[in-house]
């Protein structure tokens, strides 16, 4: 058994121990059978459905337990959606952290590890509509926002400290508990539930809980990188030949 299972176990006995369970009873808590003595001799894995019972029940960063962090607990999503962790340059100024498709799968997870943002890359804007807010880049996965956004460009979202401040159809990046999503934000009757809805028609629009929702960023740019450079070509060359197509008709009447 290497070094990082070892802290790992010792970690998870810690935490039992801690919380003055025995292994019987740690185990009911964590909702796995019988006890978790084969956990604490090496024996069993941790599987993912426990570390996710230790974080919802006592808080434990899952990067703490497998000794990637030395901040043992977050706390869990409670009704604010504005950022659990801000980040900052050299000067102290706030900088606009990237998150690419590998990390966000991660990222709700993550949401409050500061340890974990320091393995993303981040830069500054110098322009004044990056100013006075803060702001946070997410790479766009799949076509579900086709036309508007393309798969693997990025968009910068604008940090909203609450729902009250989004207007009705707009564009966020929304964090949930288990995801990332780029979509349509429309607002219901019932304000604990909202409708997501993806701009490509072959996606149907879901409703999620407000609860739900961990972080939220409004979009407002985002960074292309698949120019065309012959699509104004194109679109001129199409507009003379329907031009010379239209002339030839009109001519063809008057005759």
């Amino acid at each position: 058994m290497d070094n990082s299972a070892n802290q790992t176990i010792k970690r998870f006995k810690q935490i039992r121990e801690e919380n003055h369970y025995t292994q019987s009873d740690f185990a009911k808590v964590l909702q796995i059978k019988n006890s978790t003595a084969d956990i604490e001799r090496g024996k069993t894995k941790i599987s993912g459905k426990v570390v996710a019972r230790l974080l919802k029940e006592f808080n434990i960063n899952p990067l703490w337990l497998f000794g990637e962090s030395i901040q043992k607990e977050i706390q869990l999503h409670s009704g604010n959606v504005s950022p659990k962790i801000v980040t900052i340059d050299s000067h102290n100024n706030e900088n606009i952290v990237l998150v690419n498709v590998k990390a966000a799968a991660g990222y709700p997870h993550n949401v409050q590890d500061t340890d974990w943002y320091q393995q993303l890359p981040a830069f500054d804007i110098p322009l004044p509509e990056y100013r006075n807010a803060t702001h946070r880049g997410f790479q766009v996965e799949g076509d579900s926002m086709l036309p508007l956004l393309e798969p693997k460009e990025w968009v910068i979202g604008k940090a909203v400290n609450n729902l009250a401040e989004v207007s009705n159809n707009t564009i966020c990046v929304i964090v949930l508990e288990d995801s990332v999503v780029v979509k349509k934000i429309r607002k219901n009757k019932d304000v604990s539930v909202l409708t997501l809805i993806s701009l490509n028609s072959e996606y149907l629009p879901y409703t999620i809980q407000a609860h739900q929702i961990v972080e939220l960023w409004e979009v407002n740019s985002k960074l292309s990188f698949n120019i065309d450079a012959n699509s104004d070509t194109t679109s001129i060359k199409q507009l003379q030949e329907a031009m010379l197509a239209l002339t030839s008709e009109v001519r063809n009447l008057k005759s």
